[in-house]
C-alpha cells in the first residue's frame, strides 16, 4: 500500500517535464556540450548537416503535398512560415520582393531552450536556405537578430539571388541542385 501511495505522490508532483520539454532540453545540451567541446563554429557545422537533412525532407513534404516538382517565391515563402508555425515559431513576412524575403519571428521553436545556444539557430538557416535554394536556385541566409542571442525576437533574410547587398551581409550561401 505504501508502494502505491508514493507513486501516486510522485506523480503529482508539480514537475514540467513531457515529451517536448524532454526532447528540446535534449536538444539544447547537445549543442551546449558541441559548444563547450568543439566550439561554436563547429557545433553550428554539425548542426548545419543536420539542418540540410531536415530542409531536405521538409521540402520534399511541400513539394509533394502542393503537387509541384519546384515551388514559386511566393511559395517559398508561404511554406517558410507555415513549417515553422507547425513547431510552434511565430514566423511572418515582413518585407518580400524578387531578391529577398525578411522574415520576423516572435518565438522559437526551441522555446527558451535556445537562450545561449546560437548554433541551434543554423536550423533554422539551413532549412530556410535549402528549401529556398532547392526552388529557386540560391539562397544566402542572414540571421540578423536571433532569440538565441538574447534579442526579443528574430530577423532573418534570405537573400534570393546575389546582389550587392547580399554579398556584403555575413550570412551562409545554398545554391539548388
Amino acid at each position: 500500500m505504501e508502494k502505491l501511495a508514493d507513486r501516486q505522490r510522485v506523480a503529482s508532483l508539480p514537475i514540467l517535464l513531457e515529451r517536448d520539454v524532454f526532447m528540446r532540453t535534449l536538444i539544447r545540451e547537445l549543442a551546449g556540450t558541441l559548444e563547450d567541446v568543439v566550439g561554436l563554429d563547429e557545433s553550428s557545422g554539425f548542426v548545419s548537416v543536420v539542418g540540410q537533412r531536415v530542409g531536405e525532407a521538409i521540402n520534399n513534404e511541400y513539394r509533394a503535398a502542393l503537387d509541384t516538382s519546384e515551388l514559386s517565391a511566393d511559395q517559398v515563402a508561404e511554406v517558410l512560415v507555415d513549417l515553422k508555425r507547425r513547431i510552434e515559431g511565430d514566423f511572418h513576412v515582413i518585407e518580400q520582393d524578387r531578391e529577398r524575403i525578411v522574415l520576423g519571428n516572435r518565438a522559437c521553436p526551441f522555446g527558451d531552450k535556445v537562450l545561449g545556444r546560437p548554433s541551434l539557430c543554423m536550423m533554422t538557416s539551413n532549412v530556410f536556405g535549402v528549401i529556398a535554394a532547392e526552388n529557386l536556385g540560391y539562397a544566402k541566409v542572414v540571421l540578423e537578430e536571433t532569440i538565441a542571442a538574447g534579442a526579443p525576437g528574430c530577423r532573418v533574410v534570405v537573400h534570393l539571388r546575389p546582389t550587392t547587398e547580399s554579398e556584403a551581409a555575413i550570412g551562409r550561401e545554398y545554391h539548388g541542385g
